[in-house]
């Protein structure tokens, strides 16, 4: 099992992730995620410009195992996509942190960041 996890990150206890860059926030499933899954074979990205609260049904990732909702980990609007999920849903699996990421987001809530956990909190759960 990977446990590739990093230390910048905030993650949700439904394996997604989230990262701040400037007044950006974005947002993927972990790698813990992507190998439960297994091979990712269709991304349903969610409509651009839509807001979401913490924790909504962000969309749905498809594997040959299962379709899986995904969570949004901090409420905000969809000011982004990754256009490249739609022809290479594969790269959630090839790179779950920087070329699989699902969204980005605008005029998110910082203070939503407080629900979220550390890595090293994050870790723990996967090791159950």
């Amino acid at each position: 099992m990977s446990n590739n996890i990093p230390n910048e990150l905030k993650y949700t206890k439904e394996h997604e992730w989230v990262k701040i860059i400037g007044d950006t926030a974005v947002v993927g499933i972990t790698d813990y995620a992507q190998h439960k899954l297994g091979d990712i074979v269709f991304a349903e990205l969610p409509s651009l410009n839509k807001s979401f609260k913490q924790m909504d049904q962000l969309c749905v990732v498809e594997s040959v195992k299962a379709a899986s909702d995904i969570y949004s980990p901090i409420s905000g609007t969809v000011s982004e996509t990754n256009a490249s999920l739609e022809s290479t849903p594969q790269l959630i699996n090839e790179s779950p942190y920087e070329k699989g990421w699902i969204a980005k987001f605008k005029n998110f809530n910082k203070k939503e960041l407080d629900n979220l956990m550390t890595a090293d909190a994050y870790k723990k759960i996967c090791e159950n």
